[in-house]
């Protein structure tokens, strides 16, 4: 990439966000209602909400929800979409049930996960797993279903088992397509832990949220979106990073053909 496009790569989400700011900032001063607060008015909220200790708890809470749903849906995941991928009995088992649970909006479970686990961390984080579960186990599947069948074979010349053949040929081939998917997770991970927490409303950055919305504190709803909204950004580029490290030698192909565009 040319150092132009690259610097241009670099600031545009920075402008991005500038203009969205300015263009809140425009329509809030245009509407003029108590109800859509400026950008200023709520960005000079979240200091008061970050620097209030049990508001920080609440959203430290939430991290480490979400951190465990995804932790867990991550090693569930993706051995059970390599299987899949590998195997025609697996994925004739398993298929079926993950089709029928796909299209069910995970928030909608909540009541009813509430009904057995009760309002606790268990249900929040049985809803985070189940968000984050399904697109990891589809780009698992989709990666180790890419691997070519040759690659397999060579690794069975060389005396390689099942597993073996499974951890050193299936995974890293996969391993691009499986990132994919739990970046994929990570924001599905984000959303599922602030709804759940909007329903089962006891602690939590959604429970603060909530809360803001019943007391008509505008100003903190919207300063809460900006510190969601900042976790996932932060969240994101980090994970990017790591997916760059760990598969950057699938990078250069990418790159020849942007330059190329």
């Amino acid at each position: 990439m040319t150092p132009v496009r690259t610097t241009l790569s670099r600031v545009s989400p920075l402008l991005a966000c500038l203009g969205l700011l300015a263009t809140w900032q425009v329509a809030a001063l245009s509407l003029d209602t108590d109800s859509f607060p400026t950008a200023w008015q709520a960005i000079k909220t979240v200091p008061d909400i970050l620097g209030d200790p049990e508001s920080l708890l609440n959203i430290l809470d939430s991290i480490r929800r979400m951190a465990i749903g995804l932790t867990l849906a991550v090693l569930f995941a993706i051995p059970l979409g390599l299987a899949m991928g590998r195997s025609a009995r697996v994925s004739a088992f398993f298929n079926p049930l993950l089709m029928m649970i796909y299209p069910v909006p995970k928030a909608a479970l909540m009541p009813v996960i509430m009904l057995w686990l009760g309002v606790g961390d268990a249900s929040k984080t049985l809803v985070i797993f189940l968000g984050v579960s399904l697109p990891v186990i589809y780009h698992s599947f989709q990666g180790a279903k890419a691997v070519e069948e040759k690659m397999l074979w060579s690794g069975a010349a060389m005396g390689l088992g099942g597993m073996q053949r499974m951890l050193r040929i299936v995974l890293p081939a996969a391993l691009p397509e499986i990132l994919t998917g739990c970046r994929t997770g990570l924001v599905l991970a984000l959303i599922t832990m602030v709804t759940s927490e909007m329903i089962a409303r006891q602690s939590g950055a959604g429970n603060i949220l909530f809360n803001a919305m019943d007391m008509a504190q505008y100003d903190t709803v919207f300063a809460m979106i900006i510190i969601i909204g900042a976790l996932g950004i932060v969240l994101d580029a980090a994970f990017d990073k790591l997916r760059w490290r760990l598969v950057k030698w699938a990078e250069p192909h990418q790159e020849i053909l942007l330059g190329a565009s």
